[in-house]
């Protein structure tokens, strides 16, 4: 039998227990050509749009599924640090195919690209595997009370049902961004700035059609001859062909129009000038990049210094964009994986993030100048109780 997660073997290793294996897993193998749909919106249009045509959001996804998943997840047991809890090594390497943070980043990422990320324990007992499912493929099935009683993951006309186990147990874990009129389904970040991306992705298609036809504005050729007299079809085929041969294309951009036997040139369009076109796409980028949180000044985009300078701006976007999605996540994972692994409390380790360090030092600076406090209480204020 093909094992789709090594289709070329693997000599070194065991294959993994039948009962261990992610059962979405075998509708993934062997496909992946299809056109996915995602009910109750279009996620395929989306992620088009935005994430493969929009280099804006796709920055944008890639700082914040990336900065994310480099911020280390730590594991409590009993109020202590367990770095090798059996739940610690399951984050550590939650698949055979995927690191952590490589798995986190396709968390992450399914997260902002489609406000919804599904995550699969797969193993009998406590999870001995985690895997990331693509949102545009699974489906809430809710159940009398309205909450979900099982997931659904479809793919070309097949699914498999991801139920509660017998003691009630979800073996899928559902995060989800919030959505103010929907009640299963998160809201993508990409759907926010969409009105913006389309602002900024057809600027780059006037842009290009500009550079590919640079010397055919829109406009017209104005015969101004005696009444009655036109152009014979010759010389409307001549000039045809000079205006198509010696001025069309980027090669030909900038080369003057010669006019002559009372030809005029009239404009039908606004100019770039007059479209205020660099502002505006400068404007719908910032736009974008206000919808997934990240300042203007980390992608480059030039407008009003809203931050002093560069440090501020990224400091800014660690403490109010990931430090708040990185403590989601790891609530989400305490409470779905207290459920096998019992007394377990998952916490990022922002201490490990460089960016928020003058931070740190700075409150560690005040804490030991308050003289009037306990080291205990310095520790706890501190948050190093343990």
């Amino acid at each position: 039998m093909l094992n789709w997660r090594r289709p070329f073997g693997d000599r070194r290793r065991i294959a993994a227990p039948e009962t261990k294996d992610s059962r979405a897993g075998a509708l993934i193998a062997l496909t992946g050509d299809g056109r996915a749909r995602w009910t109750p919106r279009d996620y395929a249009s989306l992620a088009v749009e935005g994430f493969t045509k929009n280099p804006v959001a796709y920055r944008c996804v890639r700082m914040i599924a990336e900065a994310a998943a480099a911020t280390p997840l730590r594991v409590f047991s009993d109020g202590v640090r367990r770095d090798h809890h059996p739940a610690a090594l399951l984050l550590g390497r939650p698949n055979p195919e995927q690191s952590g943070v490589e798995w986190l980043e396709g968390v992450y990422g399914a997260l902002q690209t489609a406000g919804n990320a599904y995550v699969e324990a797969a193993g009998d007992g406590a999870p001995e595997e985690l895997w990331s499912l693509r949102p545009d493929r699974m489906k809430v099935v809710p159940g009398r009370s309205g909450w979900p009683e099982a997931y659904e993951y479809s793919l070309h006309g097949r699914s498999v049902k991801l139920a509660r186990a017998t003691d009630g147990w979800m073996p899928v874990l559902h995060l989800k961004l919030f959505h103010p009129v929907d009640d299963h389904y998160g809201f993508s970040p990409l759907e926010a700035a969409l009105f913006a991306i389309d602002v900024h992705n057809a600027s780059g298609r006037w842009n290009k059609a500009l550079l590919d036809n640079s010397a055919r504005p829109s406009g017209a050729l104005v015969f101004g001859g005696r009444e009655g007299e036109r152009l014979t079809d010759a010389q409307f085929a001549l000039l045809k062909a000079q205006i198509e041969d010696m001025h069309s294309g980027s090669t030909n951009a900038g080369r003057p129009l010669v006019l002559e036997g009372g030809l005029d040139w009239k404009p039908l369009s606004w100019t770039p000038a007059d479209m205020d076109f660099i502002a505006g796409k400068h404007a719908a980028a910032r736009e974008i990049a206000l919808a997934f949180g990240v300042p203007p000044q980390l992608l480059g985009i030039p407008g009003d210094a809203t931050y002093a300078n560069y440090r501020e701006a990224n400091t800014a976007f660690w403490r109010a964009t990931i430090a708040p999605l990185v403590r989601k996540t790891a609530a989400a994972l305490t409470s779905w994986l207290g459920g096998r692994f019992h007394d377990v409390k998952i916490e990022p380790d922002l201490d490990a993030v460089p960016a928020l360090q003058p931070e740190r030092e700075a409150l560690w600076a005040r804490l030991e100048a308050a003289t009037f406090l306990t080291d205990e209480e310095r520790r706890r204020m501190a948050g190093l109780e343990n």
